[in-house]
């Protein structure tokens, strides 16, 4: 049995393409499922004709809104692929996604490099510790560089990474053809009509001197982790390409290396490659063995095995409202088996759920199954009340596994149906979108009575809107865009309040002395107790940590929420018989917002990290759009013939902004944005 289980979960790969926008993820991805035969006809992202890019909104603009999986096998092993999205305003799908992945590929714009968003998933990856590789696509455009590319690697995560190159280029930008495997130490070309047509031929003359140097400096970066291969390569014995592959697996694995491969998916050239260092590269299920998680009944935490014959254990990362208004759940199962009709466990919530139907997906397409297994990802029906997030296990033995994190919308926009009648129906269908989007919000203003929506950004709620219209036939007048500004406090401050009321004949007591004070940039919100009083029992403590943090969602100076802020429990008086939780709730949220009155209040908004890519003779302009938004360049460097400019800017002076830097250069600068932090307005 257990045997049975290694080769099981062995042949799984469960990876994800990630990347910076217009990189190249969905060409890449259409061309692996061709490949592969999952799909017969490449379908491509400009003609609106990409498989994995089913909605109307993606085939329209371009561009890849949600991250849709796919199921396809080759060399005997099964992948599940996750191709995400890579606008800045979509990123919590990147990160939902990482959560239940074991791998990913990094595609890199060959001209640009390490672009601001490619930096982003990359700290998401290294949050959860997922080994990668790198795929350097669009070789044959103008401006494009492999050594550019690799340099820029380098200096951007080569401090913890070892960044190793397996391929070099046969030609770059017009007379970009094919690659030269610096393992076989062959030559991998292609005519641009079939990825998978593939000629091998000895290295060309021109390139043996460059093959023979990426060879040595290829093994010179795995002698770092290979006592082997350090010694055969200090000695000058060959080394053996069997012991290359079985190095760069466990460098990529264990999380010490990433191997650095190229070509161009629109042209077809370099993908078989990629689709081979899958399987051969990238870990399986089984390569981790085990998975951890806290015991909700010890609150301990505990190790499980990876194993199909284990108690059911998976972790909900996506929740999608398909075109009938049905809950599409997706899961990441760790443990276990999944049958379609059987009752699961929610541990985050405590409840049981029915799963009725289970499905392997291809983007909007899916395949039925009976019953599912441990490593897989799968789409299921019948889960009404499970959230992103969320574990489900066995009732005997639950276990929760770390959650998945929203991120803080950034943008606000009033919306209001068309007609009173549809009120209702808007109030359900944004109800709907925000079950399925973490990072969409909505709500009612209690100063104005309007109705707001709240996101990562404009195209967010564009998309949000455009949804509304097509998927709910539901007709919308929306606002102008407003940043979603947030509230601290700069001096410490302490306060004192007491609850004392009669109430339907009862007295409610309770007494609070609260200390509030602030905290670094991109610190949250914190609670300490350092109420010393014996006796004072703990649901009174728990309510006054409630009351103090309800609090804070709200702060004096225009309602805002409240960051960066410590409050601590310094004092309680207590009271037998008249006090009650309630009591110090209203207590400890009333000495809270005095102190928080008192302690200098200020209010801060989102600042975003830009990056200008201008031609050289345009760099001036560049500059002076930022100091003229009183922004803060950070650096400047060389990209070819432009030079690329990163800055924080305000969000509120952004608006508009693409429009302004296109007149400043005649066109030819670009740039892109992604949200850095909260800070204190200037």
């Amino acid at each position: 049995m257990a045997k049975d289980k290694k080769k099981s979960l062995g042949r799984i790969r469960n990876i994800g393409i990630m990347a910076h926008i217009d990189a190249g993820k969905t060409t890449l991805t259409e061309r692996l499922l061709f490949i592969t035969g999952r799909i017969h006809r490449m379908g491509e992202v400009h003609e609106g004709q990409a498989a994995m890019d089913w909605m109307p909104q993606e085939q329209e603009r371009g561009i890849t809104i949600t991250s849709a999986v796919t199921t396809f096998e080759w060399e005997n092993v099964e992948v599940h692929l996750i191709d995400t999205p890579g606008h800045v305003d979509f990123t919590m799908e990147v990160e939902r996604s990482l959560r239940v992945l074991d791998g990913v590929i990094t595609v890199l714009d060959a001209v640009a490099g390490v672009e601001p968003q490619t930096e982003t998933v990359w700290t998401q990856a290294d949050r959860f510790n997922v080994p990668r590789l790198v795929f350097v696509n669009k070789m044959d455009k103008m401006g494009a560089s492999f050594e550019r590319s690799v340099k820029s690697l380098e200096d951007h995560f080569g401090d913890r990474w070892g960044i190793v190159p397996l391929q070099i280029p046969i030609g770059e930008e017009g007379g970009h053809v094919g690659v030269v495997d610096l393992i076989e130490m062959k030559a991998m070309t292609w005519d641009g009509t079939d990825p998978a047509l593939v000629e091998i031929t000895d290295i060309p003359e021109n390139l043996q001197e460059a093959a023979v140097s990426g060879r040595a400096s290829m093994l010179e970066k795995l002698s770092d982790i290979s006592d082997d291969i350090a010694m055969l390569f200090l000695e000058g014995e060959p080394v053996p390409n069997e012991l290359i592959l079985e190095v760069v697996r466990e460098g990529t694995v264990g999380c010490k290396i990433v191997p650095v491969m190229l070509g161009s998916s629109l042209k077809n050239r370099g993908v078989l490659p990629i689709l081979n260092a899958i399987p051969r590269f990238l870990p399986s299920p089984d390569d981790f063995g085990t998975y951890h998680g806290k015991n909700p009944k010890t609150g301990e935490m505990e190790e499980r095995e990876l194993a199909v014959e284990g108690p059911f254990c998976a972790l909900v990362f996506k929740v999608m409202v398909m075109e009938d208004g049905r809950r599409m759940v997706f899961l990441r199962i760790y443990s276990g088996k999944l049958k379609a009709g059987s009752a699961v466990y929610n541990a985050t919530r405590e409840f049981d759920e029915k799963v009725s139907r289970i499905f392997i997906m291809h983007a909007n397409q899916r395949k039925r199954l009976e019953t599912i297994e441990a490593g897989n990802i799968v789409g299921v029906l019948g889960l009404k009340k499970s959230m992103t997030g969320d574990t489900l296990t066995d009732r005997s033995a639950p276990l929760l596994l770390e959650t998945i994190e929203g991120m803080e919308p950034v943008i606000s926009q009033a919306i209001e149906a068309m007609t009173t009648a549809d009120k209702e129906k808007l109030d359900e269908a944004l109800a709907r979108l925000s079950d399925e989007d973490p990072t969409f919000q909505s709500y009612d203003d209690p100063g104005t009575g309007e109705q707001l929506v709240r996101g990562m950004g404009e195209l967010h709620l564009e998309v949000i809107v455009d949804r509304l219209k097509r998927q709910f036939g539901l007709e919308t007048r929306v606002g102008k865009p407003h940043v979603v500004f947030k509230e601290t406090i700069t001096t410490v401050s302490e306060e004192k309040a007491v609850f004392d009321r009669e109430h339907e004949d009862k007295r409610m007591f309770g007494s609070a002395r609260v200390k509030v004070e602030p905290l670094p940039r991109n610190s949250g919100l914190e609670f300490e107790d350092k109420c010393t009083l014996e006796g004072f029992p703990p649901e009174f403590r728990a309510a006054a940590r409630d009351g103090a943090l309800e609090s804070v969602k709200t702060g004096p100076l225009e309602g805002n929420l409240m960051d960066d802020v410590r409050v601590t429990l310094l004092d309680v008086e207590y009271r037998e018989g008249v006090s009650a939780p309630i009591a110090y709730r209203i207590a400890a949220g009333e000495a809270t917002r005095l102190a928080c009155e008192k302690a200098v209040p200020m209010k801060m908004e989102p600042i975003m990290s830009v990056e200008i890519t201008v031609p050289e003779e345009y760099l001036g302009n560049a500059i002076s759009s930022i100091n003229e938004r009183k922004g803060k360049v950070e650096k400047m460097t060389d990209s070819g013939s432009y030079r690329i400019v990163t800055a924080m800017v305000p969000l509120r002076v952004m608006f508009g902004y693409s429009k302004d830097i296109r007149t400043r250069t005649q066109g030819r600068g670009t740039f892109s944005m992604r949200f850095s932090h909260y800070d204190i307005m200037a």
